[in-house]
């Protein structure tokens, strides 16, 4: 990759990373790094791809090397919540990690982010662990498909970190109906339940609609099938036509468009791949690591760039 504009490295470069495992289709250091550059930062982000047995260990060596904070893809976001120092209210809320923050204690005792000691950092280093995924799915939704959500009937295919941020935050919106479909059954039935808890006036079935003229509003792969050529479809196209959802939402950004939304779209129906999602929770995880506004529209252009070329 080559070295974005702005600062030489040096002695005093401070990074940020983000984890997966894979991780070679993230396209998050152009977006990152085009934002510190424009922020005038002197700073660096960059990608490693993490066995979920090492995300422990990894974490630790990041405490001791006064990393600024990190990003987690797939399937670190919900290991990491019982590996972090502590949890914000959006990591509560949503039960999954997907940033990371580390902060030092100041002189008064009081824990700060790393940006804030420019010279000395403390030795006592803490992790807190953030969610940025929840409000950046529903912003994308709005915005690239132009889905209501208040009232929508939505399959949602995955119930793992990801699946599961999204479930909660589309019945914290209010859908009306949620189907839920996971390869595991008793993880989509957990979810069920914690969802039936926390907002009981939405409906949730597990597996998909029966067969029939029902339409539904949305369907959302929260999936990481489709990121190999030869997945194939995250759904069984013998038990749900995609005739049957008025929109179809991948968060799979690379390839740009998968199978799912190459089908979706041979039949007619709108179609968005991850990219806006991708985009705003980086642009929120910025702001947390930095304490600045996040240049957004620098963060998009690198992003399409990356994925979809000059």
């Amino acid at each position: 990759m080559l070295e974005p504009a702005g600062k030489p490295l040096n002695a005093a470069t401070r990074y940020c990373a983000v984890l997966g495992h894979p991780i070679r289709h993230s396209a998050s250091p152009a977006m990152q790094n085009a934002a510190l550059a424009a922020l005038g930062l002197d700073w660096r982000y960059l990608a490693f791809e993490v066995h979920p047995d090492d995300l422990r260990p990894v974490i630790e060596g990041a405490r001791a090397m006064k990393f600024i904070g990190f990003n987690l893809t797939v399937p670190h976001k919900l290991l990491a919540r019982d590996l972090v120092d502590s949890l914000d209210e959006t990591a509560k809320t949503w039960g999954a990690v997907n940033t990371i923050r580390f902060e030092a204690r100041d002189a008064q005792g009081k824990w700060r982010p790393l940006r804030d000691f420019p010279e000395s950092i403390p030795r006592e280093i803490r992790s807190r662990g953030f969610n940025t995924d929840a409000d950046a799915i529903t912003r994308s939704l709005r915005e690239d498909l132009g889905v209501k959500l208040s009232g929508a009937k939505v399959l949602l295919l995955g119930a793992g970190g990801a699946g599961g941020v999204a479930a909660l935050k589309l019945a914290s919106e209010g859908v009306a109906e949620l189907f839920l479909v996971n390869r595991t059954e008793a993880k989509a039935c957990a979810l069920k339940a914690e969802i039936t808890r926390r907002f009981p006036s939405v409906k949730v079935t597990v597996g998909y609609p029966k067969p029939g003229k029902m339409a539904l509003d949305l369907l959302l792969n929260a999936t990481s099938l489709g990121l190999k050529p030869k997945d194939g479809l995250p759904l069984d196209a013998q038990k749900f036509s995609l005739r049957r959802a008025r929109a179809v939402y991948d968060m799979i950004y690379r390839p740009a468009e998968t199978e799912l939304l190459q089908a979706a779209k041979a039949v007619g129906r709108r179609t968005a791949n991850g990219v806006g999602m991708l985009l705003y929770q980086g642009a929120r995880a910025l702001e947390i690591w930095t304490g600045k506004a996040a240049p957004v529209e620098v963060m998009r252009a690198a992003l399409l760039k990356n994925i979809y070329g000059p």
